[in-house]
């Protein structure tokens, strides 16, 4: 057999193994040591569960549910019927020291005690939370303080603190105890400073049909002046790259590598962070390459693969660190930072199943977790149905969210560190970050050639071609399926990483376009899918709001998304002639039943978007979340229309494709249910008899996590908030209905009003 052969098989044998990504594995039963969550301040219960199940109370929907249909319809999620409701557990370990802003607890994963912990992770706070200046220290449960390292990136615009990394060194870690730390306020500043020297030469290989290419980080170091990302008496790290070279000095036109050195002196410890890229977004002739890829750390080994294929405008990382891994798993306070209005309103009292826990883990392995694979996550992204990875977080990173379970954490973290695996990373080989629409205005993927003419510079800004079948690659990216792969993940670890990917995928969403239809340098998104504007939209927010203030793509994703708040706000929320319904209309909007209906799912999801990009603070996406808010809430209880089919898959706006929309949810309503179902009682036993349900169910895969009704709650959860009474109403009616999905199973729309 020949070595390109060989070569081939083997990448076949690999993309069919990450294919295997999606099969479903059987069930466990619960665990009753489920763990819970740590808690520094107090949840009223009792206020989210009156949200979650509305006024008719929370016994009387369970009693209704026990004695109904237990799951006929082969599309409904049974498995809440079949397991029964699960009181909430309490929580694992021990009391977070009060006083505190929030706080961490720290588990240790080892058998054995550990001495001189290295401990860093991301912390958002809410405004005014941690005043400019103010230090931070860990409260120990005895009242003892352990010193932090605080690592400022974005702060809110009273110049507190919006997010920061943290980082300690835990003297020593009990195997047999867990450790609460509070993060309280410090009037005393850490001063000095670690020094960066201790981190060891980490040094790529690759071969490609026989020559070996390498980068040293040791070499770059002397070379180029490092950016520095972490920097105190804790730990420093600093962050090089460049293209690998072969033993004549020559650059590899495409491959690079990137390295973030981390290192905590106090420990004698430092984490490799080492990503390989094949991103340049104007290098001529993009391709896939096949190599052997080696990684030592100080003449140490600590990866190798064979026959990667690494696809054109994609990247894979990898971890390791000198001496043995800190042994730990940390959580944060869920109810905190949902508190923060950084994340949305996850409902806290939904309590994750064991069995889908261990589903996740059992998954989470094998070649789908390896680098040009793609995780948990649909590779061919556009795939339409029901899905766990849709939604303003995917399934597994609510989960972790709401459980702060390890196993729900490695996944979130694993598949955000292969989002690197997508063809659409596109990196400026001039500035060294992620393309730029203001420094490219007229970037594309589409387009003729005249459309991607810059006039001011005279040059073409589209991305140069692949030739035939160079650039094959079974991950194709899609901007309305997108997960929402990096935000949470940044949020909590402030991997350098993560933001990078937060970044990329932004500016994909924008210059996936034609530069005409997006107002080249304005970015606008109003040309695609709804729901793909919905899903660029939330991404577009995240990145805006969490970029660390220095960063030279903070200005740049700002101006983006003022231009698109400021353009929907000029076409609805602002307009007079806006159409009446509160529906978006632009794009790909009234596209169903021969151009006369919308998917009120796809408006749902924009009007959630637009609800958690007005949480973030933005405030012009205010008044467009209070017009959006009209939709939702007329569905469910507005004049002439009834709520059973306020969740239907279409539901029309206009009688003809060249009539004018209609003027009130009734005539909707009509056109929707037709003549024969829009004259019978609301939600009575005729209706439920030709709709072939029983009463008090909407429908639409009601009981499944994943159906038209749960894509509908968060965006009737923001409009319960931004609807006055009407959408308290809506919210009441919604949550009164006799089925609903257990959350346990996928929390992703698991959101409730504020």
């Amino acid at each position: 057999m020949t070595l390109s052969v060989f070569r081939s098989l083997s990448c076949l044998l690999a993309l069919l193994a990450c294919g295997a990504a999606h099969a479903q594995d059987k069930g466990k039963s619960d665990d009753p040591n489920f763990i819970g969550l740590p808690v520094t301040g107090q949840l009223d219960a009792s206020r989210v569960l009156a949200e979650r199940h509305g006024e008719q109370g929370v016994n009387k929907d369970k009693d209704k549910d026990k004695d109904k249909d237990k799951g006929k319809d082969k599309h409904k999620d049974t498995a809440s019927a079949r397991e029964g409701a699960r009181p909430a557990p309490a929580a694992r370990g021990p009391a977070i020291p009060t006083g505190g802003i929030t706080g961490v607890v720290i588990e240790s994963t080892a058998r054995d005690d550990q001495d001189e912990v290295p401990v860093t992770f991301g912390q958002v706070f809410a405004p005014g939370d941690l005043p400019r200046g103010a230090g931070l220290a860990a409260k120990l449960p005895d009242g003892s303080l352990l010193p932090l390292q605080l690592d400022v990136k974005a702060s809110h615009p009273d110049g507190s603190v919006r997010h920061a990394v943290v980082s300690l060194i835990v003297p020593r870690l009990r195997a047999d105890k867990d450790l609460g730390l509070a993060l309280v306020k410090s009037t005393k500043k850490a001063q000095d400073t670690a020094k960066a020297g201790g981190a060891p030469d980490t040094v790529v290989t690759v071969v490609i049909d026989g020559e070996r290419y390498t980068a040293s980080s040791a070499a770059l170091l002397k070379t180029q002046k490092a950016q520095t990302w972490l920097q105190g008496p804790v730990v420093t790290e600093l962050q090089v790259a460049a293209p690998l070279k072969n033993a004549k000095g020559d650059e590899h036109p495409h491959l690079a590598a990137r390295f973030a050195l981390r290192w905590y002196p106090q420990a004698r410890q430092a984490r490799i962070d080492v990503t390989v890229e094949n991103n340049w977004a104007y290098e001529p002739d993009p391709q896939n390459f096949t190599y052997d890829v080696t990684i030592t750390a100080d003449g140490r080994q600590v990866y190798r693969k064979q026959d990667l294929t690494h696809y054109h405008h994609a990247r894979w990382r990898t971890l390791a660190w000198t001496g043995e891994a800190p042994a730990l798993h940390l959580r944060h306070d869920s109810a905190y930072l949902i508190a923060t209005r950084a994340l949305p309103n996850y409902d806290l009292s939904v309590v994750m199943r064991e069995r889908e826990l261990a589903q996740l883990a059992s998954r989470w392995e094998g070649p789908k977790t390896e680098p040009m694979c793609v995780g948990l996550a649909m590779r061919a992204m556009g795939t339409t149905g029901g899905r766990g990875d849709i939604g303003l977080l995917p399934g597994w990173g609510a989960a972790y969210l709401i459980s702060m379970d390890p196993r729900a954490k490695k996944v979130t973290l694993g598949t955000a560190d292969l989002a690197g695996s997508w063809p659409m990373h596109y990196r400026d080989k001039r500035s060294g970050l992620p393309v730029s629409l203001m420094d490219y205005p007229y970037m594309t993927l589409l387009g003729r050639p005249g459309d991607t003419r810059n006039p001011k510079t005279g040059k073409q800004e589209a991305f140069p071609a692949c030739r035939k079948d160079a650039c094959k690659s079974p991950n194709r990216p899609d901007d309305s399926h997108q997960p929402a792969f990096a935000y949470l993940p940044y949020l909590v670890t402030g991997d350098h990483y993560y933001l990078e990917e937060l970044h990329f995928w932004t500016m994909y969403n924008v210059f996936s376009s034609n530069p005409g239809y997006r107002k080249n340098v304005q970015g606008l998104l109003s040309s695609g899918q709804v729901r793909g504007q919905a899903w660029s939209l939330r991404t577009l927010g995240e990145a805006a709001y969490i970029t660390p203030d220095s960063h030279p793509l903070k200005r740049d994703l700002q101006a983006i998304l003022d231009s698109n708040l400021a353009w929907y706000n000029a076409t609805y929320s602002n307009n007079e002639e806006a159409n009446r319904l509160g529906v978006i209309v632009n794009g790909y909007g009234v596209i169903y039943k021969q151009k006369t209906a919308v998917a009120p799912w796809q408006d749902d999801f924009f009007t959630a978007a637009v609800g958690h990009v007005a949480e973030l603070g933005f405030k012009e996406a205010e008044p467009l979340l209070k017009w959006k808010a009209r939709f939702p809430i007329a569905r469910m209880v507005g004049d002439g229309a009834c709520w059973i089919l306020g969740a239907n898959y279409t539901y029309s706006v206009r009688a003809t494709p060249s009539s004018p929309l209609f003027t009130s949810i009734g005539q909707a309503y009509a056109a929707t249910a037709g003549p024969e179902l829009a004259n019978l009682a609301c939600d009575s036993a005729e209706m439920a008899a030709a709709l072939k349900t029983k009463t008090g169910d909407m429908g639409g895969y009601s009981s499944a996590v994943t159906g038209f009704p749960s894509n509908m709650q968060p965006a009737l959860a923001y409009a319960a908030n931004a609807g006055g009474e009407a959408g308290r109403k809506a919210w009441a009616r919604f949550m009164a209905r006799s089925v609903k999905p257990d959350y346990g199973y996928g929390p992703q729309f698991a959101i409730v009003p504020r």
